[in-house]
């Protein structure tokens, strides 16, 4: 493997609970290369989407820090951590999150345009990357007139489309049935593979687990093999 994309050293997050503290993650480590897609499995409520919400930066720890090539996103201001993650991370969650109002095509070549691209160049690096995820013939379609599996792959595309060092796909198979799950399983492989993409997938599908380069259970707030 070469050198990480993500480093995550001495990670560590608590909640209020009324008159208790909950400890989710504890001086937790991780390291994913460049290409490698890795698994985060364990039980609800362990802070597995906590973890990714803190790699994403969308959260901030107690203590540890986050490294995306090399740079802390907690020792940047709000603006630059933006352009961080508009840079070099894309998300894919269990519901796709479109924007309603737009359609695919426009979906897709949202974070190019909040990077600044002309929307023109933008819509065309987006076609291309809906080509990618075999939804050329729907890029006119808004979410309401797409299929949840459709919806995943524009959510997978516009996750893509800023090519980022690495994706964070929490639970991204979780709202579809079983063989659009398999589907989606399969897409983002695919695409990691053809791309050269690190991933890292919080899932309870064993399935999708077992595809991936490696998979950690997230237990008592660290990551056991």
């Amino acid at each position: 493997m070469s050198k990480p994309v993500i480093q995550v050293s001495g990670l560590s997050k608590s909640y209020r609970e009324g008159e208790s503290q909950l400890t989710v993650l504890s001086d937790l480590d991780l390291e994913v290369s460049a290409g490698e897609r890795v698994a985060i499995v364990g039980l609800s409520g362990s802070g597995k989407s906590t973890l990714l919400h803190l790699v994403g930066g969308l959260d901030r720890p107690d203590s540890g820090d986050v490294l995306i090539e090399g740079q802390s996103i907690f020792g940047l201001s709000e603006k630059a951590q933006c352009k961080l993650r508009n840079q070099s991370l894309g998300f894919v969650y269990q519901f796709h999150h479109l924007l309603s109002e737009f359609n695919a095509e426009e979906n897709v070549a949202m974070p190019l345009l909040i990077r600044g691209l002309a929307k023109s160049e933008a819509l065309i690096r987006a076609r291309k990357m809906l080509e990618h995820v075999s939804m050329s013939a729907r890029l006119t379609h808004r979410p309401a007139e797409l299929s949840g599996g459709e919806r995943q792959r524009v959510a997978i595309a516009r996750a893509l489309v800023g090519d980022p060092v690495c994706v964070l796909a929490d639970e991204p198979t979780g709202n579809l049935d079983e063989t659009s799950a398999a589907e989606v399983d399969t897409l983002m492989v695919s695409l990691s593979v053809e791309l050269g993409t690190s991933f890292v997938v919080v899932t309870h599908n064993s399935e999708l687990a077992s595809r991936l380069d490696r998979t950690l259970r997230l237990h008592n707030g660290k990551l056991e093999q």
